[in-house]
C-alpha cells in the first residue's frame, strides 16, 4: 500500500518520509516545486508534483492512505490559513473520499477541539483546523486525527501522551515524535483508525498511548 504525504516539504513531514523510508516503505510526497521534489526523493520518497491552491487530484492515484501535515505556516496571513489548512484539507478530504481512501491521517492542532478557548490572536487559524477536523469526520473517509501541541526541534523519543495536558507550558510535542506517531497510526489503523487524539511529549510508549482506546 502506498501513502501520500500532503505537505511532505514541510518538517513533519520531512521527518515522516524519513521514518517510512526507513522501514522499508516508498511514500508518495506531494510537493509544489522541482526544487522540493529533489529534497524529498533524496529522503526516500517518491515524489508528484502538486498544488493544494489548483487540481491535485492526480496525486492521489495508487494510493491507499493518507497524511495531510500541510500547513500555511507562521509567516502567512489567515488567508492562506483559510486557502491551505481549511480549504485545502476539505479538498483532500473530498478526492480522499471519491478515491476510496482506506485510512486519512489529519495533522490538526491543539485548540482545534473548541477554538474559543484558545488564545484570540490564532484564533483563525484554530477555527480553520477545526472546521476541516469536522469535515473528515462527517466524510465517511477512515481516519485518525492528531492534535498536536506547540511544535519543536527536539530529537525523537518514542514517547509521548494523549492526556490532555492542563498546563499549558506542558503542551509541547517534537516534530519527530508527531512523524513517529503517525507512522505508527498508518501501520495500526485497526487501532487508531477512527480515534481522535491530544498529542504532548510524555512517558507512555507508542503502543500504550495510541494503542489504549
Amino acid at each position: 500500500m502506498t501513502t501520500l504525504i500532503i505537505g511532505a516539504h514541510g518538517q513533519i513531514g520531512q521527518q515522516l518520509i524519513k521514518v517510512l523510508a526507513e522501514s522499508g516503505d516508498t511514500p508518495r510526497a506531494m510537493v509544489r516545486t522541482d526544487a522540493q521534489a529533489q529534497t524529498v526523493k533524496a529522503l526516500g520518497a517518491e515524489p508528484v508534483i502538486a498544488d493544494l491552491e489548483d487540481d491535485f487530484r492526480q496525486a492521489f492515484s495508487g494510493c491507499d492512505k493518507v497524511v495531510f501535515t500541510a500547513g500555511s505556516g507562521a509567516k502567512t496571513g489567515p488567508d492562506k490559513t483559510i486557502l491551505v489548512d481549511l480549504w485545502g484539507a476539505i479538498k483532500a478530504v473530498d478526492v480522499a473520499r471519491e478515491m476510496g481512501t482506506r485510512h486519512f491521517v489529519m495533522v490538526s492542532s491543539r485548540g482545534a477541539e473548541d477554538p474559543e478557548k484558545g488564545p484570540a490572536k490564532i484564533k483563525h487559524y484554530t477555527v480553520c483546523k477545526k472546521l476541516a477536523d469536522d469535515h473528515l469526520l462527517a466524510s465517511g473517509v477512515p481516519y485518525t486525527i492528531f492534535r498536536p501541541g506547540r511544535l519543536t526541534d527536539d530529537e525523537a523519543t518514542g514517547n509521548v501522551s494523549t492526556a490532555w495536558a492542563e498546563n499549558p507550558e506542558e503542551q509541547w510535542i517534537s516534530r519527530a515524535d508527531v512523524a513517529l506517531a503517525i507512522a505508527h497510526s498508518l501501520k495500526h489503523p485497526e487501532v487508531t483508525g477512527g480515534q481522535v487524539y491530544p498529542l504532548f511529549h510524555g512517558a507512555s510508549t507508542l503502543d500504550e498511548a495510541l494503542n489504549r482506546r
